[in-house]
């Protein structure tokens, strides 16, 4: 039996994702429940599993293409047997590809210089099209090479930016003789261009629209911390022993955060259309950066966690961040933020609002 693989259901703000690289290559045995790829959204990436134990027959989507929800990916073949090797280029879904020659099989894989219009996705094919572009002058950095709509954003944004080429004489008269070149720069100018992951993309275009349409006001206030590192010296070493895990400042900037919001509920409070209102819990968003980007897990009912109960959370937020596993409903539905930039060695700094 074939079973369809198909991409998860996104939530309404999410409208897109990329497919990373397979886990799986076509013609492999797959187990019930084995990741077969992994999506990247511009907020979480989600795992794609195998509803059930076969061989992985086709995969329809590449690495690097765009997918939206329902879009079909791939197809497991329940009934099948494994191969003993992936299934060649050669292999075609109508059969074996006729042999070819030696002189042909001596000849190198494609690259990204040798791919024509045909070899490129429907969405990678349309914008070379419609903006007449020689596939040969774009960089590739999908899977072998290949050509992604990123990098078509990419060298479109490039060719905009770079100014047309002008001679030496529409600035130089021709009369006059230049005798001294000009000194030139003799160290390491190198640049190096990467396409942005979804994530940063998403936090790039939240950021700026905040600039454009929230209000925003920065206030600073100066505290002594004496008592609290006071604090934090004496029972370090005993909170680690008895919770196993180490007692930070967030726990206390959090716990003084909901004395403070129970004090003047309407900085707990949110408005909708012309009502404002009050929430009777406190649910703290707590800003965490990674190689991925910043995002922002949130804390249930705070006023109700151990500072033990905080410190375990911040530290399970930080490594699901670093490996992308943060879900939807963890990144959804904070009353108040926290962002400690002393962690960067920032005095003092002025948050943006996200949007």
């Amino acid at each position: 039996m074939i079973v369809d693989i198909k991409v998860p259901m996104f939530s309404e703000s999410i409208h897109e994702g990329t497919l990373l690289d397979w886990k799986k290559k076509a013609g492999e045995h797959v187990s019930r429940d084995d990741v077969l790829v992994e999506i990247e959204t511009d907020k979480v990436v989600l795992e794609v599993p195998s509803p059930q134990a076969g061989v992985l027959k086709e995969v329809l989507k590449q690495s690097g293409e765009t997918v939206h929800s329902d879009d079909l990916i791939a197809q497991v073949d329940t009934a099948g047997a494994a191969s003993d090797a992936p299934r060649k280029p050669t292999e075609t879904a109508e059969g074996v590809a006729p042999a070819k020659t030696a002189e042909e099989g001596r000849q190198p894989s494609p690259t990204v210089s040798s791919q024509t219009e045909e070899q490129l996705s429907p969405a990678v094919r349309r914008l070379v099209l419609e903006h007449e572009l020689e596939p040969e002058a774009i960089t590739g950095t999908g899977k072998g090479g290949r050509i992604t709509k990123e990098d078509v954003l990419t060298h479109l944004e490039t060719l905009a930016s770079t100014p047309p080429q002008r001679s030496v004489s529409e600035f130089v008269p021709s009369e006059v003789e230049v005798k001294q070149p000009i000194t030139t720069l003799t160290g390491e100018r190198d640049e190096r261009r990467e396409p942005m992951s979804r994530i940063r993309a998403r936090i790039a275009e939240r950021l700026v629209e905040a600039q454009r349409t929230a209000a925003i006001l920065t206030t600073f206030n100066e505290i002594n911390m004496l008592p609290v590192m006071q604090l934090r010296g004496r029972h370090q070493e005993r909170f680690e022993k008895r919770h196993g895990v180490r007692l930070g400042l967030m726990s206390f900037f959090a716990k003084a955060a909901v004395v403070a919001l129970k004090q003047y509920p309407i900085v707990n409070a949110s408005i909708d259309g012309d009502d404002v209102v009050y929430h009777n819990y406190y649910d703290l968003g707590i800003a965490v950066g990674s190689s991925r980007g910043l995002v922002v897990p949130v804390m249930r009912e705070v006023d109700r966690c151990s500072f033990a109960d905080i410190e375990r959370q911040i530290a399970q937020f930080a490594e699901k961040a670093a490996n992308g596993r943060l879900s939807i409903e963890e990144l959804s539905g904070g009353t108040f933020t926290i962002t400690n930039g002393g962690v960067f060695g920032s005095l003092l700094s002025t948050p943006i609002l996200n949007p």
